[in-house]
C-alpha cells in the first residue's frame, strides 16, 4: 500500500533498503530514520540481512549452467539463471524480512543477525545430499583442527550419540565479521541439526539460551567466554532446546 504524500510508507524502508528510491525520496526516509530511532535499528537489521543472503547465495551466480539444462542451439538458456536467482533473492528476502520485523525488539541487532545467519545456513546446507558437509566426521580431528585454525580460537565437537544424533562433518562458512564454522548431525531418520559458532572477540560468558524462529527453522544461541554457537533444527522448541542443554554441557563438562 502507498502511503499519503510526505508519510514513510513499508515499501519506502524496503525500497532504501534496496538502494532504489529516487534522491530526494531517499534524503526523506534518511529524515524519517533520523527521528525515529526503532524504524532505522531495524533498516540496519535488514540490510544486515542483505549482506548474508550475498554472503551466500552470490557465489551461485558463477556456477556453470548444469548440462541437463543445457539445450544444443538455445544459447538464451543462460538467461533463466539470473531470472531464477533474482526469484529466489525476492521470495528469501520478503519473507525473512516480514518474520524480522518484530523479531529484532527487545534484542540487539547482532543477536538477531547471528541467529538469522545460523537459520539460513542450515535451511541451505542441511537438505543437501551429496554434499551437505566440506569435511566428514571420519576426518574428525581434521575438522576440528582446520576450523579451530581458521576461527582463530579452539573449537570442541560435541557428541550427540546419546541423543540418537551422529556427526556428519562441517564445514567453513563466512560471517559478517569473520569466518565461521558449521557442524552437522543427523539421527536414524534423517533429521539434521546444525550447530554454528562464531569468535565472538569479547571474552564474557552468557550462558542464558535465547531463541529464535525463521520459517521452519528454530534456533536456540548463546555466548560462552569468547564464542557464540546457534543450535539450529525443525525440530519442537522443546526438543530443541533438550538438545541444546545437552551441547552446552558437552561444551563445558
Amino acid at each position: 500500500m502507498n502511503a499519503p504524500d510526505g508519510e514513510i510508507s513499508e515499501l519506502d524502508l524496503h525500497a532504501y533498503v534496496d538502494d532504489r528510491l529516487p534522491e530526494d525520496r531517499r534524503r526523506e526516509v534518511e529524515n524519517f530514520l533520523a527521528v525515529h530511532p526503532e524504524e532505522k535499528e531495524r533498516v540496519r537489521v535488514y540490510q544486515e540481512q542483505n549482506k548474508t543472503l550475498h554472503a551466500l547465495f552470490d557465489p551461485v551466480l558463477a556456477e556453470p549452467v548444469p548440462a541437463k539444462w543445457q539445450t544444443p542451439g538455445r544459447r538464451w538458456t543462460f538467461l533463466f539463471k539470473p531470472a531464477a536467482a533474482a526469484a529466489i533473492w525476492i521470495v528469501i528476502g520478503g519473507s525473512l524480512g516480514w518474520m524480522l520485523r518484530g523479531a529484532y525488539i527487545g534484542k540487539t541487532a547482532a543477536n538477531v543477525r547471528f541467529a538469522q545467519q545460523a537459520a539460513i545456513a542450515h535451511a541451505v546446507y542441511s537438505p543437501e545430499v551429496r554434499h551437505p558437509v566440506e569435511v566428514a566426521a571420519a576426518e574428525e580431528e581434521h575438522l576440528v583442527k582446520w576450523l579451530s585454525k581458521r576461527l582463530g580460537d579452539p573449537l570442541k565437537v560435541p557428541h550427540l550419540s546419546a541423543l540418537g544424533y551422529e556427526l556428519v562433518g562441517g564445514r567453513l562458512l563466512p560471517g559478517d565479521q569473520g569466518p565461521v564454522a558449521q557442524f552437522m548431525y543427523q539421527d536414524k531418520n534423517g533429521q539434521r541439526l546444525t550447530l554454528y559458532v562464531k569468535t565472538d572477540g569479547n571474552a564474557k560468558r552468557e550462558t542464558a539460551f535465547r531463541f529464535a524462529q525463521e520459517g521452519n527453522v528454530n534456533v536456540f544461541y548463546w555466548i560462552d567466554r569468547r564464542l557464540s554457537y546457534a543450535l539450529s533444527g525443525e525440530l519442537r522448541k522443546d526438543e530443541l532446546l533438550r538438545v541444546a542443554t545437552v551441547v552446552y554441557e558437552k561444551l563445558n563438562p
